[in-house]
């Protein structure tokens, strides 16, 4: 079974690889970021045909949201996002992937923000581009752990969520990911099918001060209580 999942794992990447790649060409020539978004979620259901998920979506996205956060353990939690995610999403990444030629492309086509966690003096660069994203009536996307969790517990979530939500007086809604990585998972490097669960909480009171490690504490909990259920 394991050399199976493995298998799958070669096939998803090779694809994945290869899909990546049609789009980056196509991104070249196309300078609309409509038509950008239409090419990336079409290009994220695509992956399906590797990897036979489903998805099983609880609660509704908000249309009231500027900015979503979620937990992270796996590349396909960005996949499953592009697909069913209502409005154009301005992922928030660290630098250091914009620095990886292909990703460079990826990244700078569709407008998504590179935050240089070593300078702070960027976090004004990012505020201003997060501002243009939202005047562009697209949804700033982050997982605020900053890389992703390899354990049953969420990593302590970053500063960089609070900051932007305060600075621009955004409206926040988590999004929990149950176990993505037991689908796809790069560590192992294993694929196999399941089901998804996303999961899509309340809107997140931002005049608690402590509201960015309160929303953590209640991600875990209603991660763990899922696992039981599973």
């Amino acid at each position: 079974m394991k050399i199976l999942q493995k298998i799958r794992a070669l096939y998803f990447w090779i694809f994945f690889i290869f899909s990546v790649s049609l789009v980056l060409l196509c991104f070249c020539f196309i300078s609309s970021q409509k038509k950008l978004w239409k090419i990336r979620k079409f290009w994220a259901k695509t992956q399906k045909y590797i990897i036979p998920y489903k998805i099983e979506l609880k609660g509704t996205f908000n249309q009231q949201a500027s900015m979503i956060l979620m937990n992270h353990q796996s590349t396909l939690d960005i996949i499953a996002l592009e697909e069913l995610y209502p409005k154009n999403l301005a992922w928030i990444a660290k630098k250091e992937l914009a620095q990886i030629p292909i990703f460079k492309i990826a990244m700078k086509k569709p407008k998504f923000l590179c935050i240089d966690r070593k300078n702070p003096r960027d976090l004004i660069k990012i505020l201003k581009e997060a501002e243009q994203r939202l005047s562009e009536d697209r949804v700033l996307a982050i997982f605020p752990e900053g890389t992703r969790s390899r354990t049953q517990k969420l990593l302590k979530f970053q500063s960089g969520a609070k900051i932007l939500s305060d600075k621009l007086n955004l409206k926040v809604q988590p999004i929990l990911l149950v176990d993505s990585a037991k689908i796809l998972d790069t560590k192992s490097f294993s694929a196999k099918s399941g089901t998804l669960k996303i999961i899509c909480m309340d809107l997140v009171d931002t005049s608690d001060e402590k509201w960015l490690e309160n929303t953590r504490k209640k991600m875990q909990e209603l991660l763990d209580k899922e696992r039981k259920i599973c």
